[in-house]
């Protein structure tokens, strides 16, 4: 972790202020609008915005993984550009969090295998046969005798990540391989914490499969099998920023996570939620507010939403202070190359679970901005996995946007938005190829615009969102899938939830309130 002396913080602050305007707003301000705070969302910030996130990656290594010169240096950006408006009071929060990381290596009858590490994984090495296990590794009972000293093939699916890598060191395995059950690029994702795992790695579905039909055809497969994970402690920091003007009893707040995964440099995951909502935090600055509005730039996401936990479970301390948080926005993903437009389904109408009341009124604000643009929209899940789960987890309505991560886009949603069928919304998701270069800049700069349309409509009128009354959850509800009506000038809603999850990052366990990694 580098020292913020002097000299660099007056460097940064120069860097910043060539790069954005933020001047001190006049006393007097006229009153927020949606035009008018839209109309000062442009391309070319967008794109200054993005390019300084590529730099600073460009010149740590390439990445801005948390804790790293990278992420340090993101979040300085943010914080002076911020704390140089004089428009809002800024916070540097700084706490400390375990970081995994490392290498592994995999090589299958002496021919090198792309694979990848998984967060809070366990360091070991193997050189044995490889034998498939029943089912998806769920239960013990799936490994055979045959899988002690052995490299266990998995599945995923169902379960967590971590209970199969836990499950093969049980039946005693050297090593274990886990193979994706969608095609795609190759994403590892997390055990959550860590524990007692057989080293693994994970492979893609093409891979994962050719192993298993050579293991069923009786063809043996000999692997070569290594991981060094990596884990310290490091400090990091999220910065919150919020209007000195407007109601501090009703808050508006929105977030999206700075930082990115080891391998890239994240630009898209998730720079453009980070420079979208950087962009609409100084077109605000021109206007005055109702209700407060508190912007969150939340570290360690990758990890586990780290950041945004720390964050809520630190406003805890404080009675009273959670329920001021009147909605939580989150925006993670805006830019894919192959996108979607998809909205968190906050009335559970799509994926039959609800978020806290008043997450449908937030969804049904998104959906007339699309219908508005003359834009097709659909929903995606609102399962917790991203910053907004802690949110969720304090009865806080909560909502947002995305624009797709590996999934797969269907012929369906290609009629619907364009792009690419049968590829992942970003075959950049968590790879070095997460670059500047592979940003869709139209869909960028229209969500961009969404955002600034939410948070002018909440900063002068939150009387759509009852307000919280308790902090404790009350049970999402489950309603049955139903066929979803056309609406505005295209064809804005589709039935897919009956057809694939168009799911978000598989990078949490069994944890109350978030996803299952599987």
């Amino acid at each position: 972790m580098r020292n913020l002396t002097l000299a660099t913080l007056t460097a940064l602050v120069a860097r910043c202020a060539a790069t954005w305007p933020h001047p001190h707003p006049p006393k007097d301000l006229p009153p927020v609008t949606s035009e008018a705070l839209q109309a000062l969302i442009s391309l070319d910030q967008l794109e200054s915005g993005a390019q300084q996130l590529q730099s600073i990656a460009d010149a740590a290594g390439g990445n801005r993984v948390f804790g790293s010169k990278g992420h340090n240096d993101t979040v300085y950006f943010l914080y002076d550009t911020l704390l140089a408006t004089g428009y809002y009071d800024v916070e540097l929060q700084e706490f400390i969090e375990l970081f995994s990381g490392g290498t592994a290596s995999l090589s299958i009858n002496g021919e090198v295998q792309d694979a990848n590490i998984f967060t809070y994984d366990s360091s070991g090495s193997a050189s044995a046969s490889l034998v498939a296990v029943d089912n998806l590794g769920y239960e013990v009972a799936d490994y055979s005798t045959e899988v002690s000293g052995n490299v266990a093939l998995i599945s995923r699916g169902e379960c967590p990540f971590a209970l199969k890598a836990a499950n093969a060191a049980t039946a005693g395995a050297a090593g274990a391989i886990i193979y994706n059950n969608v095609p795609g690029p190759n994403i590892a994702g997390t055990f959550t914490e860590p524990g007692d795992y057989a080293p693994a790695v994970s492979v893609t579905q093409e891979d994962g499969e050719a192993l298993l039909a050579q293991l069923e055809a009786g063809t043996p497969v000999t692997v070569e099998l290594e991981v060094n994970a990596v884990l310290e402690n490091r400090t990091t920091f999220n910065v919150i920023a919020e209007t000195k003007g407007g109601d501090h009893e009703n808050v508006i707040a929105l977030g999206a996570h700075t930082d990115s995964v080891e391998k890239g440099p994240g630009i898209n995951d998730d720079g453009s939620g980070t420079i979208g909502i950087l962009t609409v935090a100084l077109a605000l600055t021109k206007f005055a507010v109702t209700n407060a509005v508190r912007f969150g730039f939340w570290t360690a996401e990758e990890f586990g939403l780290k950041g945004s936990e720390h964050y809520v479970s630190t406003i805890n301390q404080t009675a009273g202070e959670i329920t001021k948080i009147r909605a939580y926005l989150n925006f993670d993903m805006i830019a894919s190359p192959n996108y979607a437009y998809f909205i968190y389904d906050g009335d559970g109408s799509s994926f039959n679970l609800t978020g806290p009341p008043g997450s449908d009124a937030i969804e049904a604000d998104f959906q007339a901005f699309y219908v508005s643009v003359g834009e097709n929209y659909s929903a995606t899940a609102f399962d917790g996995r991203s910053d907004y789960g802690p949110f969720l987890e304090n009865n806080i309505p909560s909502g947002g946007l995305f624009t797709g991560a590996e999934d797969i886009k269907t012929a369906e949603e290609v009629e619907q938005f364009g792009g690419t069928a049968d590829e992942p919304y970003d075959s950049n998701y968590h790879q070095a190829g997460d670059t500047i270069a592979n940003l869709a800049w139209d869909a960028f700069l229209l969500n961009t615009k969404a955002i600034a349309n939410s948070i002018a409509l909440y900063a002068t009128d939150l009387s759509k969102i009852p307000p919280v009354t308790s902090t404790t959850p009350a049970k999402r509800a489950w309603y049955p899938s139903r066929e979803l009506t056309a609406s505005g000038p295209r064809k804005a809603r589709t039935a897919l939830a009956e057809k694939r999850s168009v799911s978000r990052k598989r990078h949490t366990g069994c944890k109350k309130g978030h996803a299952v990694a599987i």
